[in-house]
């Protein structure tokens, strides 16, 4: 999956990353492929290795032949991979071991098979600076009587081979904003089938996918991941953006989480994050809503540094305070306020109680990272340790 792209030249298109051009898988007969794909393997399981890349950003999987289909994590081998060749490893210490830590069915290859996800450990089985779902599974651990709940809203963006959005003219640009959110119709949404796939793939592949829409600009589409409680959810997170990259993979066109895709007058890219304990939940919880966005009014700068790869730079971007937006420069919050950092949805502001919408998340955020913020923030008030 592209997280970023270098500007597009005389085309207006914002890119931080190098990218060679790209070819369209589209010249493969899926009929041939399906021959071979669709042939019996008895009680053989393919189970794909599925981890995040030196980047941070990107996905790496590699599959391997097991006897029996995994009950758990612990059923399946610690793995290993090259990683001088995924900037891991230097290449006279390469090996970098893969351990599971949650499975889930693979929705590409025909058969009982699945996808690992697995975090990334150095030769003295140490994290990996990649790998921040070690720590972040540790803050959960300290406040799973608190039972947070997290659901993501992922916004990306398809782009066409010459890393171009789809469907917009060549030389151009579309109509301005306003039809195309929620949009039906051909001159409306460009890409609809690729979101339809993914939402199906998600909800074969077991997770807890709570929707779709085609977002503000054109080529733009968001789905939501959750509630799913403590590390489970940013673990969703990360195979539904895999699941994403294969789908686009087998449809021949890119996707981008860039968090600003287009400059000019188009909305950027987020992955607003929501959030609420069982305390919030409950009667009466709007006070400790309230409560926990004071803390977070307090570590505002903080967090802008954790809700990008780049310590903020990528975000800055987007978090102009226009284009439903607040500025990265100053925190705000309020009801059914969607130009703020931290936002209390109109229902849960009328029934007192529920959960915040935190906006400030860039598409290509780490959600591993997002979730222990907030938790060390809102509920432990400990950045310590």
């Amino acid at each position: 999956m592209l997280t970023a792209v270098t500007r597009h030249v005389a085309r207006g298109l914002s890119r931080s990353i190098h990218l060679c051009r790209v070819q369209s898988t589209r010249q493969f007969d899926q009929r041939v492929v399906d021959r071979y794909l669709t042939l019996p393997q008895g009680n053989t399981i393919l189970a794909t290795y599925v981890w995040i890349d030196g980047t941070g950003t990107n996905l790496r999987c590699k599959t391997k032949t097991v006897s029996a289909y995994p009950k758990s994590p612990t059923d399946l081998n610690v793995w290993n991979f090259d990683g001088s060749s995924t900037g891991q490893a230097s290449g006279h210490d390469s090996d970098v071991y893969m351990k599971p830590v949650a499975i889930y069915r693979d929705p590409f290859i025909p058969g009982n098979n699945c996808l690992v996800l697995c975090e990334t450990l150095d030769s003295s089985e140490r994290p990996l600076p990649s790998n921040k779902r070690n720590a972040c599974a540790k803050v959960m651990e300290r406040v799973k009587n608190e039972r947070p709940w997290f659901g993501i809203e992922q916004e990306y963006t398809l782009l066409d081979s010459d890393l171009y959005p789809f469907g917009w003219p060549k030389q151009g640009f579309p109509g301005p904003q306003g039809p195309y959110y929620c949009g039906v119709g051909t001159n409306k949404v460009f890409g609809r089938q690729v979101m339809d796939a993914h939402y199906k793939a998600c909800i074969y592949a077991g997770l807890k996918i709570g929707g779709t829409n085609v977002e503000v600009m054109p080529s733009q589409f968001e789905y939501q991941i959750g509630p799913c409680e403590g590390v489970e959810a940013a673990d969703q997170l990360w195979i539904s953006r895999y699941i994403l990259d294969r789908v686009t993979e087998e449809f021949g066109v890119v996707v981008t989480l860039d968090p600003k895709p287009m400059t000019g007058d188009w909305n950027g890219t987020g992955g607003h994050c929501n959030f609420s304990t069982f305390a919030m939940r409950q009667e009466g919880g709007i006070e400790k809503i309230k409560e926990a966005i004071e803390r977070l009014s307090k570590e505002h700068d903080r967090h802008i540094r954790l809700y990008d790869p780049k310590g903020g730079e990528d975000n800055k971007r987007r978090l102009t305070g226009h284009h439903e937006t607040a500025s990265y420069l100053r925190f705000s919050s309020g009801v059914a306020h969607r130009g703020s950092s931290v936002r209390i949805p109109r229902q849960c502001s009328k029934e007192g109680k529920g959960y915040l919408e935190d906006r400030r998340p860039a598409a290509n955020c780490d959600p591993y990272q997002v979730t222990e913020a907030l938790i060390r923030t809102a509920v432990l008030q400990d950045w310590s340790s």
